[in-house]
């Protein structure tokens, strides 16, 4: 059964979250070390925004395997700091995708935003008509060559 939880009330799949996110979006070519060092890294990271209004990750769980996740950060990256709150890495596991469960994923991270008050998330992704399917409109390219987009809610 697919379940959305705050991955504050599952603590116990935050190293994995971690991991995901370094193969994803960290450096690559790493020793081993370097990538278990890393990975600690963003373990504390997490750990520590859980109480920022501005933070959130939701994972989507069947029964007990991680599916994916998707976050709210209040920065995102050091261009455009005037802006908050974002929207931020949404990942499905590989086995996992085309099965419609980054829509699901989206919706959820849409109502938390809503339910927090916020009228606007923000955005950034190099994908090429993806997020425009979820309502993200586009505002400018960014100086890494990423473009930044917005979601009214």
């Amino acid at each position: 059964m697919l379940i959305i939880y705050n991955i504050k009330d599952k603590p116990e799949y935050i190293e994995e979250v971690a991991k995901l996110t370094q193969k994803e979006w960290g450096e690559k070519n790493l020793s081993e070390e370097e990538f278990k060092i890393r990975v600690g890294r963003s373990i504390s990271r997490i750990n520590d925004q859980l109480d920022n209004p501005f933070y959130c990750k939701l994972i989507l769980l069947d029964d007990d395997v991680l599916v994916g996740f998707i976050s709210i950060f209040e920065h995102d990256g050091d261009e455009r700091l005037d802006l908050r709150p974002w929207y931020a890495t949404m990942f499905v596991k590989e086995e996992f995708r085309g099965n419609g469960y980054s829509r699901i994923l989206n919706d959820a991270i849409l109502d938390e935003a809503r339910n927090r008050g916020f009228s606007r998330l923000y955005l950034k992704s190099d994908l090429v008509n993806y997020y425009e399917q979820f309502g993200a409109k586009f505002v400018e390219g960014l100086r890494n060559g990423e473009k930044l987009y917005y979601i009214e809610l």
